[in-house]
């Protein structure tokens, strides 16, 4: 590679880390402005810096050891390897473990004063927690959705036949188990605990330990009121007493 200005694709390492970087760089750098530039890359201090040289094949090719010289004075080809051996000190990881980084933290008052925040930002537009008339909004049509919910559940008497429809799923018929709130075993609200006629179900009637009522394993299920429609809906007759 001649004296004249070109570049060079390099993978650089260094003895502080494990992981090696494809960067390309000019031919035109001397070694002390091209030291300054894997600053950048390797963390080491220039003033800290040994240079090695290796081929492609991965040959120690020489130390880049006159800061004065050129980059391209030396056998540099595409594909070669840069290694920088750090003379600070530092030790082996030290820059690629995170937790040893002193971390900025701001009081939370102060934060509050800045303009520029994030918090700020949506203090502004009234989003998030910041919009109050929604979050009231909110609140009032959940409220309004739980008296609906119950006004429903009322309708609906235990051990009543019933018709189940949840949506993305086929009508079955079932008996009604339990109606009322599950505790902290279901969102929350209002469900119907049912024993289907068919093993169509996802338990025996127990949900996380807590038994709510009693029947065959995958009879058992809880629907919210609104797919429960109470009514004279006898058990099929699926010809099973025709078979023996």
């Amino acid at each position: 590679l001649g004296l004249g200005a070109g570049s060079v694709s390099l993978s650089v390492s260094s003895s502080l880390n494990s992981f090696r970087a494809l960067k390309r760089y000019s031919t035109g750098l001397t070694i002390a402005e091209f030291k300054c530039k894997l600053e950048l890359v390797v963390g080491s201090p220039a003033s800290c810096m040994d240079l090695e040289l290796y081929s492609t094949q991965d040959e120690l090719l020489g130390r880049l050891d006159c800061d004065e010289a050129l980059l391209g004075s030396y056998p540099v080809t595409d594909g070669c390897r840069i290694h920088v051996i750090d003379r600070s000190g530092a030790r082996i990881g030290e820059y690629e473990d995170v937790s040893q980084v002193e971390k900025y933290q701001i009081a939370d008052s102060d934060y509050d004063k800045r303009p520029e925040s994030l918090r700020s930002f949506l203090r502004q537009r009234q989003w998030g927690r910041f919009d109050a008339e929604g979050a009231q909004q909110r609140a009032a049509e959940q409220q309004q959705r739980q008296a609906q919910e119950a006004a429903v559940a009322a309708t609906i008497p235990l051990g009543a036949r019933c018709q189940v429809r949840v949506p993305g799923q086929p009508c079955k018929r079932a008996t009604v188990m339990y109606v009322g709130t599950c505790q902290t075993d279901f969102k929350p609200g209002y469900w119907v605990g049912v024993r289907y006629d068919e093993p169509l179900g996802k338990h025996d009637g127990s949900v996380g330990g807590r038994r709510y009522f009693e029947c065959q394993p995958k009879y058992g299920a809880f629907v919210k009121p609104q797919s429960v429609t109470p009514g004279d809906f006898p058990e099929e007759d699926y010809g099973l007493e025709d078979e023996l």
